[in-house]
């Protein structure tokens, strides 16, 4: 089910010549694009494009420049066609092009890339700024703790934004505790969602930090991991 595809504009390229032969005695079929219909190579072709152009733009007419241009404006133009024919979709594209910025935001979850275990900076909702101020330090992950109620649901976040509100507040933070602190309803992402979502959620609520989530376990609402906008950047998702 091969099908070659053979440019040249003069279409009498000596080596292009060998495989042609090649071609035509083990029947493939052949896409020709070259600027000389009548060439060998247009004339060998099951379907030939035409490629020529009335003048090159390099001043000395020798340079292709403008039939190169016209051979990659068709190319692209074949390649979107087939696209389309063939219902080509991302995932097809991530399975056969898995290297580059493109393959590994298509194939990166955020499961690969998140913090997970000990980890985690998570207190309680009675815990005292102190101990969380200790957990936003200690941790991985710096300047951020997930606050957790009684049944280990993710209830609430603390970031250094937070603190510095508390500070403008009150005049012994210390005092307090993370239910009094905490920002609540925080933003949470899925463990199999693609990286690439998490970033895009991270430059909507200008955030640079989420908790993972696993929505699809008994534990829908616990944290299972955190992910930071350092650890997307360092996947090379852009």
């Amino acid at each position: 089910n091969d099908v070659v595809i053979a440019i040249s504009y003069g279409g009498e390229t000596p080596e292009l010549l060998d495989v042609l032969k090649f071609v035509a005695r083990k029947g493939i079929p052949l896409v020709a694009m070259t600027g000389k219909m009548q060439s060998t190579l247009g004339r060998a072709g099951t379907v030939t494009l035409d490629v020529g152009v009335d003048k090159e733009a390099c001043p000395m007419g020798l340079a292709p420049t403008a039939s190169s241009t016209v051979t990659l404006a068709l190319g692209d133009a074949l390649a979107m066609t087939l696209i389309k024919r063939r219902g080509f979709k991302e995932e097809d594209f991530a399975e056969y092009h898995p290297g580059g910025s493109l393959g590994r935001r298509l194939t990166t979850q955020v499961a690969d890339v998140m913090h997970t275990g000990e980890a985690l900076p998570v207190v309680g909702l009675g815990t005292g700024m102190k101990d969380v101020l200790s957990v936003m330090t200690k941790k991985e992950v710096r300047g951020v703790a997930g606050v957790t109620d009684e049944k280990g649901s993710l209830v609430g976040v603390i970031t250094d934004g937070d603190i510095r509100r508390c500070l403008e507040k009150s005049h012994n933070p210390l005092q307090d505790t993370a239910q009094n602190i905490m920002s609540k309803t925080p933003k949470t992402v899925d463990a199999s969602e693609l990286a690439e979502k998490a970033l895009f959620m991270m430059e909507q609520f200008s955030i640079q930090s989420l908790f993972v989530v696993n929505r699809d376990s008994h534990q829908p609402t616990h944290p299972v991991g955190l992910l930071h906008l350092q650890d997307l950047l360092k996947a090379k998702l852009r």
